[in-house]
């Protein structure tokens, strides 16, 4: 039988291969890298039944790391990767349910995108890319080159998956930055123009004194009457607390769409990354000078707020359940402001 000719279909990383048994030519997606010092080829046959439409639609199946067989044949994916550490008991023995939780979240990020894709392709230039996207948030970034870098590891030496560098290493963190800044006044003002969520998170987390995730987590259950049942993150510990009258007037009249305060549906939460998406879009509203505010700054302002009220250390900890140091450093903002005023009556 004479070999017909070769299809004239070209595509990068498209490949044809003569079939002499059946007598047809097949095509393959094909591509190549070095590893360890050897090359290395991964093809997956493409079942074109001789339909160029078909095989345009496989093509980029396989281009996207989405055809059937790559789903199979791949055995280093971050879901593996991040499965088998959440599984290990070695590791999860050692942490406290305050730094899981951290770690979840964050690993629920990585999850989102690259579930599925290959470890071994993850690129330091990607990585970088990465973390300068989440610039406006320097913690979250520096978070996240961490949990690369504590997979990545985990990986390399205690499953012995055939890794390579680490592709964090060498990126620059952005460091410790500076306390939040609590919100000045006009900015609280402003929030009246807010959308609907972001307003009732700042109304969460300004009266709970709770950090932003735990204070936008609130079920409509946790509200009984003068009291609420507040959660430190940090301790991974619930406390009962008073509820202010303007607290327990917005649980009064906020819609119910679902078990949670911030509903993203009958049962689930609104997540911390899209409120905080949200809340970004509503700053820069703003302008320039509200760039450097966060929800976090809140909770700050809460601290002020009940130290020139007059609340004791004491008592301010009973709301927040922060530290002794953190009360005082809050707390010498508000005394400054306090005692300035006094200071400029007197000029009078």
């Amino acid at each position: 039988m004479k070999k017909p000719p070769k299809p004239r279909i070209t595509k990068p990383n498209l490949a044809w291969k003569w079939n002499g048994r059946r007598g047809i030519w097949d095509p393959y997606h094909r591509v190549t890298w070095t590893e360890g010092g050897k090359r290395r080829e991964r093809a997956v046959k493409l079942d074109w039944q001789g339909d160029a439409e078909r095989l345009d639609v496989l093509y980029w199946e396989c281009a996207a790391g989405k055809h059937q067989r790559q789903k199979v044949q791949a055995q280093y994916t971050w879901r593996a990767l991040i499965e088998a550490w959440r599984k290990d008991p070695r590791i999860q023995g050692k942490l406290s349910d305050g730094t899981k939780k951290t770690y979840r979240r964050d690993m629920e990020g990585i999850l989102e995108k690259n579930a599925d894709k290959d470890v071994r392709r993850t690129s330091k230039a990607a990585v970088r890319a990465a973390h300068a996207k989440l610039a406006d948030t320097p913690r979250k970034a520096d978070r996240y080159l961490q949990t690369i870098s504590l997979l990545w590891n985990y990986g390399a030496n205690k499953l012995d998956w055939p890794l390579g560098d680490n592709p964090t290493k060498g990126v620059d963190h952005y460091g410790k930055q500076r306390e939040y800044e609590p919100w000045p006044q006009w900015m609280v003002d402003k929030l009246d123009e807010a959308p609907e969520d972001v307003r009732a998170a700042a109304t969460l987390i300004l009266n709970t004194g709770q950090r932003p995730n735990a204070a936008i987590s609130m079920r409509f259950s946790d509200f009984d009457g003068e009291w609420m049942s507040v959660l430190d993150e940090k301790n991974d510990e619930r406390m009962e607390v008073y509820c202010p009258q303007e607290l327990r007037n917005f649980i009064a009249v906020a819609p119910r769409k679902g078990a949670y305060v911030l509903a993203k549906n009958l049962t689930q939460p609104r997540g911390y990354w899209a409120l905080s998406k949200a809340f970004r879009e509503w700053r820069a509203s703003l302008g320039p000078k509200a760039e450097k505010y966060v929800l976090h700054g809140l909770r700050k302002l809460a601290i002020i707020r009940l130290a020139e009220a007059g609340c004791s250390d004491a008592e301010i900890q009973a709301v927040t359940n922060q530290s002794a140091e953190m009360v005082a450093y809050y707390r010498a903002r508000a005394s400054r402001k306090a005692l300035s005023r006094s200071a400029q009556l007197r000029r009078k």
